[in-house]
């Protein structure tokens, strides 16, 4: 039997702290949601001035790059290139970029999806919550 990392809840902590800290920098009102290895809502902010939708967003693009275990711009390409049968996939509700994938030594432990800005931006701000807590060589 396998052994695999998951996230615990100090892991999710950081990973908002170190989200916020990027979204406050840029001046960015973004919400950043955390979801586990079964795509399920593990933590949630809204930061000040992030509009009530994008909590919903946010954690949609988190469950699809967990699910599907690529980032949710992947999809938002095959759809803008064509494959529009992609909008029918069951679970995947938000394809659009904006979430990253969290992978510990190979294991696919969650991701963080972040909606209220552009959304490379908003996978700037991802990618920046994943760092708090990636092994440091």
């Amino acid at each position: 039997m396998k052994t695999k990392h998951c996230l615990e809840a100090s892991d999710v902590k950081a990973i908002l702290a170190a989200a916020e800290a990027e979204a406050l920098a840029n001046g960015w009102a973004v919400t950043i949601a955390v979801v586990d290895d079964g795509a399920h809502l593990l933590g949630l902010l809204r930061l000040d001035g992030a509009a009530a939708s994008t909590a919903k967003m946010a954690e949609s693009k988190a469950s699809t790059s967990m699910l599907g275990r690529r980032e949710s711009k992947v999809y938002e390409d095959l759809v803008l290139g064509g494959r529009v049968s992609m909008l029918s996939a069951p679970g995947m509700a938000a394809m659009l970029e904006g979430a990253v994938p969290i992978v510990i030594n190979g294991d696919y432990v969650g991701a963080v999806g972040v909606s209220g800005v552009k959304s490379d931006q908003d996978a700037q701000i991802a990618r920046a919550g994943i760092a708090a807590i990636l092994p440091q060589d």
